[in-house]
């Protein structure tokens, strides 16, 4: 039995590092996840890796871990605004995401990540993978089911930007409560199992895919729309609420294009029930692309879900006439577009342009209308203080249909280890 030290180099959602090594994909070698250099390693961590290593033991085996994560401290402050608690969460918030991996030989691995935020404390990912071949992997446990791009690097310090992309908000976006957050909010986290792997063509294209199928998001039988605080909350406990499993996947195509430029181009997609009566489905669907051409990163997602609604028997409940119906539904789209570049080793620009609109019935007392939309134009900069800590400065501007504009200004500190 062998164990090796924490080693902070890119493993998948794990630190900044990832984004920095992602240039261009390499076709596999014989070791999966390769040395693992000697690190320092906290007291807690050595507790848990002890146990795990003890296990490891038992079948004298190869033990190897790593542990990695990140933090964003952020400050929010909205201009010409009296009282902007009453439509988002100003000032300070933090984020943090700790993840410890545990490998146990070469072709088995254990994930326990922790995340908190707005929400407090929770397990973000608690799961097993089993690698079978280079084309195929079984995970099993709670985790974070593939959808999209940005998904991938949703920890605080793996993107560019003070917030979220809308399609993607969960709490920071202005009128967060009438708009019911985003299209998915991430992280998504649900128990279930996925089946994914990586198809190489030949050294310049590979195919990705993922299908799985988890509890899914949660809601009311007399809901408008999902709720999402009850989709990740402990309270009302981590199992599935309708016994209807959500389906789901993602596929993906990367060409490397020379030596400096890689396009990744994929598409995803989710259908489940939501209520516990499991009669109002959702279904959502994206598109993704992502284009690196040396240092310049250019990024683009197309998502829409269609939720549907119960009708009650009060008269009037809905703002447009559902008489005869017993159901109803409304779609949501989103879109983001962003750029970056790395001007020098300490100064980094992006800009993005995203936003989300609303066709469909919706309640009497709601302040939007059949057909909603927000728009937000961000722009910013990051100052490279170390490697591993970053200042991140940007501006917002927030075109609404329903509501007054406004001009919105981040500053945080975010890094990793």
């Amino acid at each position: 039995m062998e164990l090796k030290g924490f080693d902070m180099n890119c493993r998948e959602d794990d630190s900044e590092s990832c984004e920095a090594d992602k240039g261009k994909k390499s076709a596999p070698t014989g070791d999966k996840w390769g040395k693992l250099p000697s690190q320092p390693v906290f007291t807690g961590a050595l507790t848990i890796v002890g146990l795990l290593v003890g296990v490891g033991g038992a079948w004298a085996i190869d033990v190897r871990s790593n542990m990695a994560g990140s933090v964003q401290l952020d400050y929010l402050h909205v201009f010409d605004a009296d009282s902007a608690r009453d439509f988002v969460f100003d000032g300070f918030t933090t984020e943090l995401s700790l993840k410890l991996v545990t490998d146990f030989g070469d072709r088995t691995s254990a994930h326990v990540k922790v995340c908190y935020g707005c929400h407090g404390f929770e397990i973000g990912m608690a799961y097993v993978d089993f690698w079978l071949l280079d084309e195929l992997s079984v995970r099993v446990g709670r985790m974070n089911p593939r959808f999209g791009d940005f998904p991938l690097r949703h920890d605080p310090a793996n993107h560019r930007a003070n917030s979220k992309p809308l399609p993607y908000d969960m709490g920071r976006m202005l009128r967060r409560a009438e708009w019911n957050n985003g299209i998915l909010p991430i992280p998504y986290v649900d128990n279930g199992i996925e089946v994914y792997g990586t198809y190489w063509f030949n050294d310049r294209m590979a195919v990705d895919y993922a299908i799985h199928a988890v509890s899914g998001l949660k809601g009311n039988n007399d809901a408008f729309d999902i709720d999402f605080v009850q989709s990740r909350s402990p309270s009302l406990y981590y199992i599935d609420n309708n016994s209807q499993p959500s389906v789901g996947g993602r596929l993906a195509v990367t060409i490397n294009i020379g030596n400096y430029t890689t396009l990744t181009t994929g598409a995803s997609g989710i259908h489940g029930f939501y209520d516990p009566a499991a009669t109002q489905s959702y279904l959502i669907l994206g598109i993704d692309t992502h284009l690196k051409m040396d240092a310049l990163v250019l990024r683009a997602e197309v998502l829409l879900r269609r939720t549907e609604f119960g009708i009650p028997d009060e008269p009037g409940a809905f703002r447009f006439d559902t008489q005869g119906r017993t159901k109803d539904f409304f779609i949501k789209q989103g879109f983001l577009a962003e750029v970056e570049y790395p001007f020098s080793e300490w100064l980094e620009i992006f800009a993005r342009v995203d936003g989300l609109r609303r066709i469909g019935n919706l309640a009497t007392n709601s302040p939007l209308r059949g057909e909603s939309a927000v728009l937000r134009y961000t722009n910013g900069i990051n100052l490279v203080v170390h490697r591993s800590l970053r200042l991140k400065l940007s501006t917002e501007i927030w075109d609404f249909s329903d509501f007054r504009d406004e001009v919105v200004a981040h500053v945080g500190v975010a890094g990793h280890f």
